[in-house]
């Protein structure tokens, strides 16, 4: 048995960086789009779409990598697992853009707080995985969570589901194809492009690109960008840094949104959804220290095997 090795401080402070620095994107993701409030969700929806696409491809063409995306292309399973991710995420970026437009990004927030416990959610419904009596505790006080929110609110809070039923369907269908995040995204983009571009050609001079100024055209350029930039940074990091403190900082975009809409965007927050968010920050905490406790226990574990080997592997002492 090899002991794995772990990297260095140094690679591990660079993913830490590029984790963080893809979580605080996708934190700020509303002052970007409340930038382009002018523009309707489904046309920036297709913008962030188009562009990703040429963006990507740019990179994978700079990299010499394009032969990825062909070998994918010639596997119909991973282009339909592609073509269902696709589907997930168009939902996930309209329903965000929605969301920013009517001033939801209180509860756009919510969506992402419980987007962790959906995807446990869909482990044990769809792959048959057990959860232990701390996490079972989790996904219940959650669930209570949001209970209250739609019996107190009034209302179900189906922006918060939908975006994280989305996100989580879309990891686990990404978990399904063995493709990177850049040749993926691509990919994805790539499928749905030609409806995209047309999209774009019936709208004409309709549109918001060509026709209000330089300052929209570039905002809608850059949205593709941006959807690129903290999927590849968060690629990068999470193979450098554990999940557990992934896991963590995940926390920090939904945090980061909840600011935003309260204390920029002055959206109220009253109390009967403090309420609801405390059950769910509850949830978190629970889930959090359970799977912190289990990645202790795991690499400890994994240290005393290391020694064992060590010490099975010593030559005996000559006197």
């Amino acid at each position: 048995m090899t002991p794995v090795h772990p990297p260095s401080a140094e690679d591990s402070r660079r993913g830490l960086i590029a984790v963080a620095i893809s979580f605080l994107i996708w934190g700020t993701l509303p002052l970007y789009m409340r930038a382009l409030d002018s523009v309707s969700p489904v046309e920036i929806m297709v913008h962030r779409m188009v562009w990703a696409c040429l963006f990507t491809f740019a990179l994978l063409a700079f990299k010499q990598q394009l032969t990825r995306v062909v070998a994918v292309l010639r596997q119909p399973r991973a282009l339909a697992w592609l073509l269902a991710s696709a589907l997930m995420i168009s939902v996930n970026w309209f329903v965000y853009v929605w969301a920013v437009a009517e001033r939801q990004v209180v509860e756009a927030s919510l969506g992402y707080f419980i987007n962790p416990l959906v995807s446990v959610g869909l482990g044990v419904l769809l792959l048959g995985e057990r959860l232990n009596r701390w996490q079972m505790l989790a996904v219940g006080v959650a669930a209570a969570g949001v209970i209250w929110l739609t019996v107190w609110v009034g209302r179900l809070p189906w922006i918060a589901l939908a975006l994280a039923f989305s996100f989580a369907f879309y990891g686990f269908i990404r978990k399904r194809v063995e493709v990177d995040a850049i040749t993926g995204l691509h990919v994805e983009t790539l499928l749905l492009a030609p409806f995209a571009l047309g999209y774009l050609l019936w709208l004409g001079e309709t549109g918001a690109f060509f026709t209000q100024g330089l300052t929209i055209d570039a905002l809608l350029i850059g949205a593709g960008i941006f959807t690129a930039i903290p999927l590849m940074s968060f690629a990068f990091g999470v193979r450098r840094v554990p999940l557990s403190t992934v896991g963590i900082m995940q926390y920090l975009a939904p945090t980061l949104q909840l600011l935003t809409a309260v204390l920029l965007f002055a959206e109220p927050f009253e109390f009967s959804q403090g309420v609801g968010f405390a059950l769910i920050w509850i949830a978190l905490a629970i889930y959090a220290a359970d799977g912190l406790g289990r990645h202790r226990r795991a690499t400890v574990t994994a240290v005393q095997c290391a020694d064992a080997v060590d010490a099975t592997a010593e030559p005996p002492r000559t006197s």
